[in-house]
Parts: structure tokens; C-alpha cells; sequence
């Protein structure tokens, strides 16, 4: 019997430790006290948070959360639905011979309840692209974006009036959902995730296992494996590692006054261009928060 209780310690402690690597403290360079960095995954459900040591503790000594993109109002989701529709001078079906947009019709119409070009035609590539892809995510590995992890936080401080603050403007949000690829790639990248689904899977499935035992520098060398021939590939990770300098820069007044929580998909965060090495690079203090002691 102790024997068997040493190793569900061992185990446990393990199990416990790989979590711990989702929550980070950042401290230093002139910072009044600590904040923390949560790694997100979207596909993963909110309950997962119950498994992270102090990720509730850590959210409630903050007066703030910090994300990649706050949608405060209706006028702005607005804005992005707007930013989302092709100009009246592109017709999408120009861009595509008349089997691929039929193919293209047909998937759509299957996954989206009957929605196809007709209704859709006029959306630009990218915002179909990811349409698609999050339904073929919602069917083949469960994806549920209303109990999602990565929004959990900021939907609490909202209730609690505590202050959200986005690191990406509203105009900069919209250039990376429909704009930072050339239009060609969009039209490219929709019809390879019509014709390939599978490959979206097994990335995503990869990232998650990744993400579940917390070691984020090996979810970015899956994205810029040169077998990874999904959406999400070496270009995209270069858009994100160069926008990562630029949001060291907005959160330095944040991490100067302290108590933030900031709350990040794990995909920006690991690998030596990731931003916990560029806010060390930049001078800040950045560890695993893991202060909790089990006894057995």
C-alpha cells in the first residue's frame, strides 16, 4: 500500500508540474509587483483551468486582464463583420475553375447547415477558411468556442467590471483575421482545407497534446515543421514572433505598474522567438508559477 501511494505522489507531482508550465509570473525591470501569463489553448474546455495550481489565486490578485483582442462593444464586432466582406469589384468565383467552387459550395453547404457560396460568396477566403476549419475542429476533436478556455477570464472580468485591454487595436485585429495573407493565399489556403481537413486535425491534435503537458517551445516547432502542410504554417509564425515585439512594447506600462493577467493563446508564447524569451530578452523576469506543495 505505500509502495502504491509513492507512485500516485510521483505521478501526481508530475502531472501537476507539466500543468504549473501554463502559468507564468513576470517580474523585474522596475516592475511594482508581479504579474502572470496564462497559456491558453481555444479547443480546450474552461473546466481545464481547475487542473492549473493558482491560476484562479493568480487572476485574483490582479485589477486587470490583458488578451490579444478585446471586443468591447457591438459597433465593434460590427466593424470586424464589415472588414470581413469581399469589395463589390471581386468575384470569388473568378478566382476558382467551376469544379473547385462547386467543391468548395458542396463542403461549405455540408458543414454549415446548408450556407453555402450563395449565402456566403461575398466573405473573404480567410474569414471562410477559418469557418470551415472550426467546424471540421468542433466535429472531429470537439471544439466548443462558448465554453472555451481562452475566453473564460476575460468574459469574468467583464462581469466583475474589471478592465480587458487588447494588445492589437481593432484595425490590427482585422488585418491579422482577413488581411495579412495576399489574396491569392487566401484562395489557395480555402481550397486546401476544403480538399485536406485531415491535416488541420493532426496539427490541432498535435498542438494539444503539446499543450495538456505544457511544453510550448514543442508546439512551435510543429508549426514550422516542414511536414506540417496545414493553414497554420511557417509564414503565419513568422506574422506572429514579429508582432510579438511589438506587444512587449504595449505591455511594458502594464508590467511596470504590475498585477496583470494576461491571457494568451500558448502558441504565441514558446520557442526562443516566443514572447516569454522576448520579455526576457527585454529585461523582465519570467518563471514558472508553481508555489504549491502537496503532502501525502
Amino acid at each position: 500500500m505505500k509502495r502504491l501511494l509513492i507512485l500516485f505522489a510521483i505521478h501526481f507531482s508530475l502531472f501537476t508540474a507539466a500543468h504549473a508550465q501554463l502559468l507564468y509570473e513576470v517580474s523585474g525591470n522596475s516592475a511594482k509587483s508581479k504579474s502572470y501569463i496564462l497559456a491558453v489553448n481555444r479547443l480546450v474546455d474552461q473546466t481545464f483551468i481547475d487542473t492549473i495550481p493558482n491560476a484562479y489565486a493568480c487572476f485574483s490578485r490582479c485589477n486587470k486582464v490583458i488578451t490579444e483582442f478585446a471586443i468591447e462593444d457591438y459597433e465593434a464586432i460590427k466593424t470586424l463583420r464589415q472588414a470581413a466582406l469581399l469589395p463589390d469589384s471581386i468575384k470569388l468565383a473568378n478566382f476558382y475553375t467551376d469544379e473547385e467552387y462547386k467543391d468548395i459550395d458542396e463542403a461549405l453547404r455540408l458543414s454549415l447547415n446548408g450556407l453555402g457560396l450563395q449565402q456566403l460568396g461575398r466573405m473573404k477566403p480567410s474569414y471562410l477558411t477559418e469557418l470551415y476549419r472550426n467546424e471540421v475542429l468542433k466535429r472531429w476533436i470537439g471544439y466548443d468556442e462558448q465554453r472555451s478556455m481562452e475566453s473564460f477570464f476575460q468574459a469574468v472580468a467583464s462581469e466583475r467590471n474589471i478592465p480587458v485591454v487588447g494588445l492589437d487595436e481593432l484595425g490590427e485585429a482585422m488585418y491579422m483575421l482577413f488581411d495579412r495573407e495576399p489574396f491569392h493565399w487566401q484562395c489557395a489556403e480555402l481550397k486546401k482545407v476544403i480538399e485536406y481537413p485531415e491535416r488541420e486535425v493532426r496539427l490541432e491534435r498535435d498542438i494539444l497534446a503539446m499543450y495538456r503537458i505544457g511544453r510550448l517551445t514543442d508546439m512551435a516547432f510543429l508549426i514550422t515543421a516542414p511536414d506540417n502542410t496545414s493553414t497554420l504554417s511557417y509564414s503565419d509564425y513568422q506574422v506572429y514572433t514579429k508582432r510579438n515585439k511589438e506587444w512587449v512594447k504595449r505591455l511594458r506600462p502594464h508590467l511596470k505598474d504590475g498585477k496583470c493577467f494576461i491571457v494568451l493563446n500558448a502558441i504565441y508564447l514558446g520557442g526562443d522567438k516566443g514572447l516569454l524569451e522576448q520579455l526576457r530578452t527585454a529585461g523582465y523576469k519570467v518563471k514558472h508559477h508553481n508555489k504549491r506543495k502537496y503532502t501525502f
